[in-house]
């Protein structure tokens, strides 16, 4: 049986400066996963909000969501590249509802 993961790579619109993330920035985003995986499929035009509790508030984002489409879940590749979106969108601690997580 083949099998086959979708990933789902959700992407804030703004970093964590506050700063907007670039046209450049994210079509280079999506080239790279369209190398590693042969596709990817962005939802950027609608931008998804998030909500998540940081201590006594509520936190929001706009955020882009990003699939692709894995045959296999590559835990050393998703590492990398959650150490990336913290470091090139200055997140303290992006979602972690991706392939990271299920290792």
């Amino acid at each position: 049986m083949n099998r086959s993961y979708v990933v789902q790579i959700l992407v804030p619109k703004e970093t964590g400066k506050g700063e907007p993330v670039s046209k450049e920035w994210f079509d280079k985003f999506l080239q790279k996963l369209t190398d590693e995986f042969g596709g990817a499929t962005s939802y950027i035009r609608a931008p998804a909000k998030g909500l998540w509790r940081s201590g006594d508030t509520t936190e929001r984002d706009d955020i882009a969501v990003v699939e692709v489409m894995a045959a296999k879940l590559a835990p050393e590749f998703w590492r990398s590249l959650r150490e990336r979106l913290e470091r090139e969108l200055s997140q303290e601690d992006p979602i972690k509802r991706n392939a990271w997580d299920h290792q």
